[in-house]
């Protein structure tokens, strides 16, 4: 019993370093960019050097720190009402995150559900599903979102709705092709054999070999929901009121963009670098969770 117990508690650490080691780079450097996120997401009060909505025009438009007029006070500049540009970007962060969390959680929640009903049940389950999805991405994504969100208001509610209502369809069609795939091995044959039921066999065959894939969706559904979210507020229908988002960031830069560049470029730079430290994340998930290259 002590052998077999020793045995246990040795492979599992040996499994998690091969899991990280077919992760690879990608997988290191996407969870750094998306760890340095969350880190500042959650501390943004403390690392924060101002309110983010603390106006003084006086110290309206000032360079970065390291470049002349600026000032230490400021290390990123100031935007035109004299808002500390580093403070705003802190606080966008906890915005994005939030929006990036319950959106892509929401909308795998229902696209899965209604995958692995589709795949598995078949039918008349299956057509309903299948043109419900045909249908709904018939829709450019994108107007879609906008129009959605015009029409509830704007409001951190109405952007993630807008997110779930469109990208819903992505996790569906997926997990539902993947699910006939797999209903086809083996493995599932021999448990319709033994006599395990539908939704066992679901649960204890077909949705661990969909873990990879679904976390990579997952991950890459975080990315595209921060874009929407700076797509929503550039067009003016985002998150009401004062509080800082990136795509608020880039719209007030966008009409001051030849007097004072950095505060447009600032809030684009960290879209850019989070979008890909998600894609980053979700591929290094998918290669160290593949059970193809466990073999």
């Amino acid at each position: 019993m002590a052998d077999l117990a020793l045995g246990s508690m040795t492979e599992r650490p040996s499994r998690w370093r091969g899991a990280i080691a077919r992760g690879g780079a990608r997988l290191w450097l996407g969870a750094a960019l998306i760890a340095v996120l969350l880190l500042v997401a959650a501390f943004a009060p403390l690392l924060a050097p101002h309110d983010p909505v603390e106006q003084d025009l006086m110290s309206a438009q000032l360079p970065p720190a390291w470049i002349a007029g600026g000032e230490w006070t400021h290390p990123l500049g100031t935007d035109s009402l004299g808002r500390c540009v580093l403070s705003r970007l802190i606080f966008a962060a906890r915005t994005a995150v939030e929006v990036a969390v319950i959106a892509a959680s929401l909308a795998a929640a229902i696209g899965i559900v209604l995958g692995l009903l589709a795949g598995s049940f078949g039918g008349w389950i299956d057509q309903s599903v299948s043109r419900l999805i045909d249908v709904w991405m018939a829709f450019p994504p994108v107007l879609l979102s906008i129009v959605l969100a015009a029409v509830i208001g704007a409001g951190l509610t109405s952007v993630v709705a807008a997110i779930v209502v469109v990208d819903w369809t992505r996790f569906a069609r997926v997990v539902r092709a993947e699910t006939l795939a797999q209903l086809q091995r083996d493995y599932a044959a021999a448990a319709r054999v033994l006599g395990l039921t539908r939704s066992q066999i679901l649960r204890l065959e077909i949705l661990p070999n969909l873990v990879p894939l679904t976390v990579t969706l997952i991950a890459v559904e975080m990315g595209i929901a921060i874009l929407v979210e700076v797509i929503l507020s550039f067009v003016g229908i985002s998150v009401a009121g004062d509080t800082p988002t990136w795509g608020g960031m880039i719209v007030e830069g966008r009409q001051i963009v030849y007097q004072a560049p950095w505060i447009m470029a600032l809030p684009i730079a960290s879209v850019i670098f989070t979008v890909i430290g998600f894609n980053l994340l979700g591929d290094g998930l998918r290669a160290a969770l593949d059970p193809v290259r466990r073999q």
